[in-house]
């Protein structure tokens, strides 16, 4: 878990992110939670869009997959969804 100091942190270099990943109508399969947790590893904060024609809206998305993979569910605006989880092999992001 994380405090509200390093949220806000996470929140600014998410910022700068582009979304890597996009939630549509398939919704969330295990191929898409096994890509977006290979992605966590390497990169540990990630963005994704959630599309319109999605049945999930981008908040439930979130908790979703933060339930699943031991994420952080760091920002959730509009149809992007930001988040993070520390890499078990090369941390990168040093928390505040």
């Amino acid at each position: 878990m994380i405090t509200s100091k390093q949220r806000a942190y996470l929140r600014s270099l998410g910022n700068k992110l582009d979304s890597i990943f996009q939630l549509g109508k398939n919704g969330i399969e295990n191929t898409f939670l096994k890509q977006i947790d290979e992605a966590l590893e390497v990169r540990e904060l990630i963005k994704i869009t959630v599309l319109n024609n999605s049945d999930i809206d981008p908040k439930e998305a979130s908790r979703i997959i933060c339930e699943r993979l031991g994420a952080d569910g760091v920002q959730c605006i509009g149809s992007k969804v930001v988040l993070y989880r520390e890499s078990t092999k090369k941390p990168k992001i040093e928390l505040p």
